[in-house]
């Protein structure tokens, strides 16, 4: 657990930084391995999530420990999770990037929406597939699968560090997803970040920009020339960035 609370400034600068620039970011501080690796999102939003992550844990399921009956106990933990998962956070589900069958359907995942949740992410995989896309809470997963997840999951433990991906979320941790996937940034390097990152996005804007009029990379990305730097800031003060 940490201490740390994203900030509503940190929240919305992360609301404008892509994936790619967060991994750059990261990956300047020594930290390779934080893109969550084999989710996709169940339907592409306008809106990039961002959320500090609340976790289930999932195990292999064993036969004697996992009829359709344990859904009636009001503890189980995969129902819990939804059901306190606090608003503005994301759910991170372990599914040891098991895809065969579903660590959570569209009703479960409409109530954590209804709840304020900020998205779900599952390396495993969601049934009802369609119903999850088309709610406005961002939701990231393996692919779609249509069995229980009694079937080869257990949810155990709520709220405890967990792989996602391949990828370390311990709870706290801020995440990130765009288009292209999700990032796991570690809580204590998430305002940093955020400003660093918001500074990279202009510039990649104004290079872009360069690029598209017919400039050469070479000394424009990275920059590496004073002139660039020059019409860099000039670009900066006319366009408010």
């Amino acid at each position: 657990m940490t201490d740390y609370v994203l900030s509503d400034a940190t929240r919305a600068k992360f609301k404008t930084i892509s994936t790619a620039s967060i991994a750059t970011a990261l990956f300047k501080r020594g930290l390779r391995n934080q893109f969550i690796q084999g989710v996709v999102p169940v339907a592409p939003k306008a809106e990039t999530m961002v959320g500090q992550a609340f976790t289930l844990r999932y195990i292999p399921a064993r036969e004697d420990r996992n009829p359709i009956t344990v859904f009636q106990n009001p503890n189980h933990p995969q129902r819990v999770a939804m059901e306190t998962c606090p608003q503005g956070q994301v759910l991170v589900m372990d599914a040891r990037k098991d895809a065969r069958a579903a660590t959570a359907g569209s009703i479960l995942i409409t109530r954590l929406a209804l709840r304020g949740a900020a998205g779900v992410v599952s390396d495993g995989g969601f049934r009802d597939a369609e119903g999850i896309g088309a709610l406005d809470m961002p939701a990231y997963y393996a692919k779609p699968s249509a069995p229980t997840n009694l079937t080869l999951h257990e949810a155990l433990d709520i709220n405890v560090p967990i792989s996602c991906g391949d990828v370390a979320v311990f709870p706290g941790d801020v995440l990130v997803g765009d288009r292209d996937g999700v990032m796991v940034i570690p809580a204590h390097l998430a305002d940093e970040i955020a400003d660093e990152c918001t500074n990279m996005e202009s510039y990649e804007d104004f290079v872009l920009e360069q690029v598209k009029a017919g400039q050469t990379i070479i000394g424009l990305y990275p920059c590496t020339k004073d002139e660039h730097q020059q019409r860099f800031q000039a670009w900066r003060r006319e366009n408010g960035r």
